[in-house]
């Protein structure tokens, strides 16, 4: 049944992700907050879809500690539902992403037009600053920024260096850094065709102390995100298989 399931579920979204991105074309001449709209919609829908199909539950706790005058959150990146639940949970967030998916013909676009953020891995100093730059007018705009600071998926229990990107915009932009932990990986593994039965936790925790260094910062934020994503992958009971 799993592999029905999962069958069933990606058809679905893939197909209906495709279908809605072509749909979506003439909001481009629309101002950004109708785009906005229509992306929280399918992401809505993909939950919705996910809980229907795959027997796949969301449980968010702490979303109070993101300040409403706009925060950057850094969130634990297991899966491609980390890339998708924040539209739903945020009324207008921008995520800081790879440039290179702004290739991706009529989903670049789309990109674009929410004001998300593309930063040049390969960039340098001058990258880095441009990323900073628009993160900063996202935030004055009061739009929550959304940075994984990992830079990749990463299998449950997998740990990988924190990229400095994220301590960087802190720094620069002064906005509360609020760390994310989360299991996603456990039911929707990275590459992974199989969607298990189960339920995905998102735990939002406190704001990090204002004023830290660069270094403290980015060492905290590390061991509140992994000691909180193991304690929920504890809670399952599930091992990744996401190699499957």
């Amino acid at each position: 049944m799993t592999f029905l399931r999962s069958a069933v579920f990606n058809a679905l979204f893939l197909g209906g992700s495709a279908m809605m991105a072509i749909a979506a074309l003439p909001l481009l001449l629309a101002p950004p907050s109708w785009m906005i709209a229509y992306v929280r919609a399918w992401a809505r829908g993909v939950v919705a879809l996910l809980r229907a199909v795959c027997g796949i539950r969301l449980e968010v706790s702490g979303l109070e500690h993101i300040p409403p005058q706009g925060a950057i959150i850094a969130a634990k990146h297991q899966s491609a539902f980390d890339t998708v639940v924040w539209l739903m949970l945020l009324p207008a967030p921008v995520y800081v992403l790879k440039q290179e998916l702004l290739s991706i013909p009529v989903w670049g676009l789309l990109a674009r037009r929410c004001g998300h953020v593309a930063v040049d891995r390969k960039g340098g100093a001058s990258a880095l600053k441009a990323m900073v730059r628009a993160a900063q007018a996202a935030l004055g705009a009061g739009r929550p920024v959304v940075i994984f600071p990992e830079g990749t998926r990463t299998a449950p229990g997998e740990r990988v260096p924190y990229q400095p990107g994220v301590a960087a915009l802190a720094l620069a932009t002064g906005a509360p850094l609020v760390p994310v932990a989360t299991d996603s990986g456990l039911t929707w593994g990275r590459r992974a065709f199989h969607k298990r039965r189960g339920c995905i936790h998102v735990s939002v925790l406190p704001p990090l102390p204002s004023g830290l260094p660069r270094g403290a910062m980015m060492a905290r934020l590390q061991e509140v995100i992994e000691r909180e994503s193991d304690r929920l992958a504890s809670l399952s009971g599930l091992v990744d298989k996401s190699g499957e």
